[in-house]
């Protein structure tokens, strides 16, 4: 059990990383350019002003980094055992933009909702802030890499309860301004 904790971990870490990096380049002055350009939509920011074309740069570039450190790795006989994908013979560059992508999305498309639901941004939104690029992710991927449902399961489930500990450990870190 623990081993395929560990592949699924290990599967999805190019959208764990593509979720992070957002918070972490905050303080970078380049592409500091709200994605809704600051437009409303019923009286209500579309997006917020927290959502930039920083972090989906820089989010997107981390994630495809770590697709290629993961086909890197993937010579290694303990990656391999944990890998559900042959990063050896797949299209590194489309899997590592897809994921990276679909988190990205899955992270905007609940923010929009947030938005319409009235909750501001940096205020929790349990389950959604916590698994919004598994969702996005796996709407990506799905038509191109086929995962179990078992698997996706086990990623939503370990992603909930990892997102609540790093958040509040970047919030202690000051890294996150949120606590959940």
């Amino acid at each position: 059990m623990f081993l395929y904790l560990l592949c699924c971990l290990y599967f999805f870490l190019p959208a764990y990383i593509t979720n992070m990096a957002p918070p972490i380049v905050r303080r970078i002055n380049l592409l500091n350019t709200p994605v809704d350009f600051g437009k409303k939509w019923k009286d209500t920011p579309i997006l917020g002003s927290h959502k930039t074309w920083r972090g989906i740069f820089f989010g997107l570039i981390a994630g495809m980094s770590m697709a290629l450190f993961q086909k890197w790795l993937y010579q290694f006989s303990f990656i391999k055992k944990i890998s559900f994908l042959d990063y050896s013979s797949i299209n590194i560059f489309l899997f590592g933009f897809l994921i990276s992508s679909g988190a990205l999305f899955g992270d905007l498309l609940f923010s929009f909702l947030k938005r319409r639901r009235n909750i501001k941004p940096g205020k929790p939104w349990i389950p959604f802030d916590q698994i919004d690029y598994v969702i996005g992710s796996f709407l990506f991927l799905a038509p191109f890499f086929k995962i179990s449902f078992l698997a996706w399961s086990v990623i939503l489930v370990l992603t909930f309860f990892l997102h609540l500990i790093v958040n509040y450990l970047g919030f202690l870190l000051g890294i996150s301004r949120a606590k959940l």
